[in-house]
């Protein structure tokens, strides 16, 4: 039989169905490591419990501590509000368990990067969690440019919108900076920081503005960024939760010397490729492309759902020696790095001046 993984998770709403979904799949597919749901803990007893029986977690408890005492669990699984990732996972990572958080990994860069020095202190294996990185396009885009089928990177661009925050009750703890940090900045804006880095490379320097469009806000409701990469590419970042008519558009494009990459989330399963005047469409779903040999015969698509469970199976496949986390996973150094670019974000747009990205 597969050895078990006691798998603890903190937070059950909006992550932690999407985790609870990712690792009940993980039971169909063959992984090195079975996840074992032992425990769910949340606040809201009655909200967790249905959470619980839905996915098939064991038990229930309201307090996080009791999962990291508990011998049974090996992964802790921090899903909860931002300004629970921190402590938690600091003692899980102390108490010897693997550990993955959601993004932004803390509600600043100090936090991040505690997070990151504790798990390496532990020696434990730590993710961060990204998923973006296992979406199969942005995955073989990734490895189209390693292979230089595009030149040399010269523009990176990209845009999150969604547009939930006009009509969204004003005391939700997203808009609390005690508890999120941020809003646009560290909700969506750490994706595409995280995918320009992936893609593109290290960010050296950022220019910004960030705004809050509703009085009852406390958190940036849009920003936009110049940034400069490492290796001499410039690009732009914007993101948005105030897009009225965007519901979750995160797209993408990549220019280099002898060609482009283009991606919309929109459009999950494609990847645009230019060699010449114009893109051409590549549906990614071919047996030799990124995580198809987990799936359906060639045209036959997945869903985003299916990111968490490629990003967890890759995680259990690290944890059984089988491979790193890094470079394609987003280990918590890779969160704490996120943290230095939005945190040099919030300091342009205090200062009105171009920032330069300082890393501990």
């Amino acid at each position: 039989m597969t050895p078990a993984l006691g798998v603890g998770m903190l937070g059950y709403a909006f992550m932690g169905k999407a985790h609870s979904r990712a690792y009940r799949a993980l039971e169909e597919l063959e992984t090195p490591l079975r996840p074992e749901l032992v425990s769910l803990s949340g606040r809201d007893r009655e909200a967790a419990t249905a959470v619980a029986h839905r996915y098939g977690w064991q038990t229930v408890v309201t307090d996080w501590r009791e999962q990291v005492a508990d011998p049974r669990i090996g992964l802790f699984d921090n899903g909860g509000p931002n300004a629970l990732h921190a402590e938690p996972t600091i003692a899980a990572a102390r108490a010897g368990k693997h550990v993955i958080c959601e993004k932004p990994l803390g509600l600043d860069a100090g936090e991040a990067h505690a997070m990151w020095r504790a798990a390496e202190d532990a020696a434990v294996v730590h993710m961060c969690g990204f998923n973006y990185r296992f979406v199969p396009a942005i995955r073989l885009a990734r490895q189209l440019i390693d292979a230089g089928a595009i030149g040399r990177v010269v523009h990176f661009r990209a845009r999150y919108l969604q547009s939930w925050g006009w009509d969204a009750p004003a005391d939700r703890w997203r808009f609390d900076p005690a508890v999120a940090g941020t809003g646009a900045i560290g909700d969506l804006g750490a994706h595409i920081i995280d995918l320009a880095r992936y893609l593109s490379g290290e960010i050296a320097t950022v220019s910004a503005v960030l705004k809050t469009f509703v009085p009852q806000h406390g958190v940036d409701d849009a920003f936009v960024a110049t940034i400069e990469f490492e290796n001499g590419a410039i690009g732009t970042l914007e993101a948005s939760r105030l897009a009225r008519g965007r519901v979750n558009s995160n797209a993408l494009e990549i220019n280099g010397s002898d060609g482009s990459l283009a991606f919309d989330v929109e459009r999950l399963n494609e990847l645009e490729v230019a060699e010449g005047p114009g893109f051409r469409r590549v549906l990614v779903t071919e047996p030799d492309h990124p995580f198809m040999e987990l799936w359906w015969p060639p045209g036959h698509i997945i869903g985003w759902g299916d990111t968490f469970t490629h990003e967890l199976h890759h995680l259990v496949t690290a944890i059984a020696g089988g491979g790193t986390v890094a470079p394609h996973g987003a280990t918590f150094e890779d969160g704490y790095r996120c943290a230095e670019v939005c945190d040099a974000i919030v300091r342009s747009a205090q200062t009105g001046r171009r920032e330069t990205v300082r890393y501990r």
